[in-house]
C-alpha cells in the first residue's frame, strides 16, 4: 500500500455530521439559487425562496457549530495515525508542513508526482479551508441584504448601499456562488486524486490501511492492513 492509512481519528463522527450537512445545504442552495436567478418554473418559486433562506441559515449555523467545534474536538493531525490534538491545531501551521508550500503548489499543478509527505491539511487547503468560513460568513450576511424581512435593517441596508444598490448585491451573492461551486469541483477532485479512501471515510467512516506515520519522528514508521496482517512497527 502506497498511501497513508485513513484512520476515524483524521474525521470524527462529529464533523462528519457537519460535512454531511454542508454538502445536503450547499447543493440545495445552488439548485434553488439557479431556480431563483432563472425562474423558469413560475410555480416553484415559493417553495425555492423558502428552502433557499432555510438552508442558509443551516449553512450558516452549521459553519459555526463547526468552527467551535476545533477548540474542543480532537482529531488526527496527519493521516496514517490515530494520536490526537484539538482540531484547531490542524487548520493552522504545523511542523509536518513547514516550508511545503512550494511542494504542495507543484503537485495541484502536475509538476510533482507524489504529494509531500506530512500534516492532514497541505498548505493550499489550510488557506482555502480558512477562508470558506468567512466567504459563508458573507455569503449569508449577502443573502440577508437581499431578503424581504431584513433588507431594511440598518446593518445590512448599510451594506446594500455600500455596494450601490440591491441590484449590485444581488450579483456579488450570485457571483459567490459560483465560487463556492468551484471550490466544491476542486475539492472533490482533489480529495479523490489518489483513490476515493478519503471520502469513504469522511461520508461513510470507513476505513483504509496503508503506511502508518509517527508525527514525532516526521516519518513512515510501518504498515497497516487494519487486521488482514501484523503492522510492522
Amino acid at each position: 500500500m502506497a498511501h497513508l492509512a485513513h484512520y476515524r481519528e483524521a474525521h470524527p463522527l462529529a464533523f462528519v455530521i457537519t460535512h454531511w450537512i454542508n454538502l445536503v445545504a450547499m447543493i440545495l442552495l445552488i439548485v434553488t439559487g439557479f431556480c431563483i436567478h432563472f425562474p423558469f418554473w413560475p410555480y416553484f418559486m415559493g417553495i425555492a425562496r423558502g428552502v433557499h433562506v432555510f438552508f442558509g441559515f443551516v449553512l450558516f449555523i452549521n459553519c459555526v457549530v463547526r468552527v467551535a467545534m476545533a477548540f474542543f474536538v480532537k482529531s488526527a493531525p496527519t493521516g496514517g495515525t490515530r494520536e490526537q490534538v484539538l482540531d484547531y491545531k490542524t487548520w493552522l501551521p504545523q511542523a509536518d508542513n513547514r516550508h511545503q508550500a512550494g511542494a504542495w503548489i507543484k503537485y495541484y499543478l502536475f509538476l510533482k508526482k507524489d504529494h509531500p509527505l506530512g500534516a492532514k491539511l497541505g498548505v493550499p487547503q489550510k488557506i482555502s479551508y480558512l477562508a470558506i468560513p468567512v466567504l459563508i460568513v458573507v455569503m449569508f450576511y449577502t443573502g440577508l441584504c437581499l431578503w424581504a424581512p431584513t433588507m431594511n435593517v440598518g446593518f445590512f441596508e448599510a451594506g446594500t448601499n455600500l455596494v450601490g444598490g440591491l441590484m449590485s448585491m444581488r450579483i456579488i451573492h450570485y457571483f459567490m456562488m459560483y465560487v463556492f461551486i468551484c471550490f466544491m469541483l476542486i475539492h472533490m477532485y482533489l480529495a479523490n486524486i489518489e483513490g476515493i479512501s478519503p471520502t469513504l471515510l469522511m461520508f461513510f467512516h470507513k476505513e483504509h490501511g496503508g503506511l502508518v506515520y509517527s508525527p514525532e519522528k516526521h516519518n513512515i514508521v510501518g504498515e497497516d492492513d487494519l487486521g488482514h496482517g501484523a503492522s510492522h512497527k
